[in-house]
């Protein structure tokens, strides 16, 4: 008998948006509890303004909306992995399950979180491990930033200019699945000169996504001096954990008409772990 064809699990769709406003949890006494209760160990203050005015947006409330737009037939989704790295205003409630109940299918629900910029990757793989396994012919991975930290930081951090978040959708398909790479690299420069090497191996008509941060870890000649530097897209400052993947969300879009592998590649600084992810 012949040997059975290859099927991975890639990208498909990818639905982008950002949010106004607050939701009514940014006001419930029980963030300034949790809040509170995080930061006394480590003596840092409150953003009583912050809390006061009702800054922030929930991430179950945000993408909830998105669910329908980014499977409109109604297809079941297998998996849903919510993926962020602010942290949500609702802490109390669990926004996977909330967001699986609103997915069809009410798909098995995690979230990844606490791994900076690199938690968008870490969904994906999961996904793919878990197709792996035959338990998943389709996942959705949510990911989510809202622009409000409720205390002071003990040092900078680039926060978002908006709530964002977007939907992306893996489907099984004949041939080769998306691909994940994370590793540790704690240079800017290097992780880029890293990235442009993996994209020429892709070979020319290759795409390649960058997030802002990295692409702005070395000086633009890396990028002038690169073999396709019109494959090259940056996501738009801003949007630390969102950028990329409103990025991709604009490719895929497009993609019927470009064609061609994609390479997407963020790097976080202050973890020192650079991504990628490669469609095919």
């Amino acid at each position: 008998m012949p040997a059975a064809r290859a099927r991975g699990l890639r990208v498909t769709r990818a639905i982008a948006a950002g949010f106004d406003g607050r939701s009514e949890a940014s006001l419930h006494p029980d963030l300034r509890t949790f809040v509170g209760d995080l930061v006394r160990p480590y003596g840092l203050p409150l953003r009583e303004d912050l809390l006061r005015e009702g800054a922030g947006h929930d991430y179950g409330q945000m993408a909830e909306g998105l669910l329908g737009k980014a499977l409109p037939a109604g297809e079941p989704a297998d998996l849903l992995i919510l993926a962020f790295s602010s942290p949500d205003v609702r802490p109390g409630a669990p926004a996977a399950l909330h967001l699986s109940r609103h997915c069809p299918g009410q798909p098995t629900a995690f979230a990844v979180c606490d791994q900076g910029s690199a938690a968008a990757f870490t969904a994906l793989r999961i996904a793919a491990a878990h197709h792996r396994t035959g338990g998943c012919r389709r996942a959705v991975i949510v990911l989510a930033e809202q622009s409000a930290l409720h205390y002071e930081a003990p040092e900078p951090v680039g926060l978002p200019e908006e709530h964002r978040a977007v939907v992306l959708v893996c489907e099984e398909g004949a041939g080769e699945g998306m691909r994940v790479h994370q590793q540790a690299q704690v240079d800017g420069a290097q992780a880029l000169r890293s990235v442009l090497a993996d994209h020429r191996e892709l070979g020319r008509g290759a795409g390649l996504l960058l997030a802002a941060d990295l692409a702005g870890a070395a000086p633009a000649a890396d990028l002038d001096a690169h073999d396709t530097p019109e494959a090259v897209e940056t996501a738009r400052p801003g949007q630390p954990f969102t950028g990329v993947w409103t990025l991709l969300a604009d490719r895929l879009a497009q993609r019927p008409e470009t064609g061609g592998p994609l390479l997407v590649a963020d790097h976080d600084r202050r973890l020192g772990r650079l991504s990628t992810l490669s469609l095919p």
